[in-house]
């Protein structure tokens, strides 16, 4: 999908990096599959984004590479209002609308046909799920996941690395490190630790 995304928006891709060597040599929407992810710092690419669904490995590779330079796209048939703020390395699916006013973070997904609704700030390294849908001035905060189909209503916040059932409604603020689910969404269980530390 990201490879699609930079290629509908007008991108060159030069390379994908993955660490499973059954790949190499291989290639993907035309694209080569050139080695592992470290290797990308040698081959003088002017700029990368990760395709990684996962919101901590997200962070933990945007961390380790971090002399890179982070292109965020918008998919041509995408709708962003021009006052939006958009982090380096955050992508925005077909489909996706993103209202006036909104705020996303550094390496965000909005996901094919979600919508972001004015004033909401999506913190990094969360992740907006296909047809998920925030209502005005939501706050997801750091590495939250919203499941598909799932829909938080106006003002409320979600805290940090939680995670937000397919098909969950919010109707009132959630804690940071847990898991919700259900209409209205109700918290099913509490993460011990955080979510990059628990994936290492």
């Amino acid at each position: 999908m990201v490879i699609g995304t930079l290629q509908a928006a007008g991108y060159t891709v030069g390379g994908v990096f993955d660490d499973d060597p059954t790949k190499w040599g291989t290639e993907i929407l035309g694209v080569p599959i050139i080695g592992a992810v470290q290797e990308i710092t040698r081959t003088g690419l002017a700029q990368a984004v990760i395709a990684i669904g996962d919101n901590a490995v997200r962070q933990k590779l945007a961390r380790q590479l971090n002399d890179l330079r982070w292109v965020s796209m918008v998919h041509p048939h995408a709708w962003v209002h021009p006052s939006v703020e958009i982090g380096a390395g955050s992508v925005i699916f077909a489909g996706a609308v993103v209202q006036p006013e909104a705020k996303i973070g550094e390496h965000v997904i909005i996901n094919t046909g979600a919508t972001v609704d004015h004033e909401c700030i999506v913190a990094d390294f969360s992740h907006i799920a296909p047809g998920a849908h925030l209502a005005g001035r939501v706050v997801i905060e750091e590495g939250v996941f919203v499941g598909m189909g799932s829909s938080v209503i106006q003002g409320c916040r979600v805290g940090a690395w939680s995670i937000i059932g397919a098909g969950a409604v919010v109707v009132r603020d959630l804690p940071a490190h847990v898991t919700a689910v259900g209409l209205p969404a109700r918290v099913i269980r509490e993460h011990n630790t955080r979510q990059e530390e628990r994936y290492g």
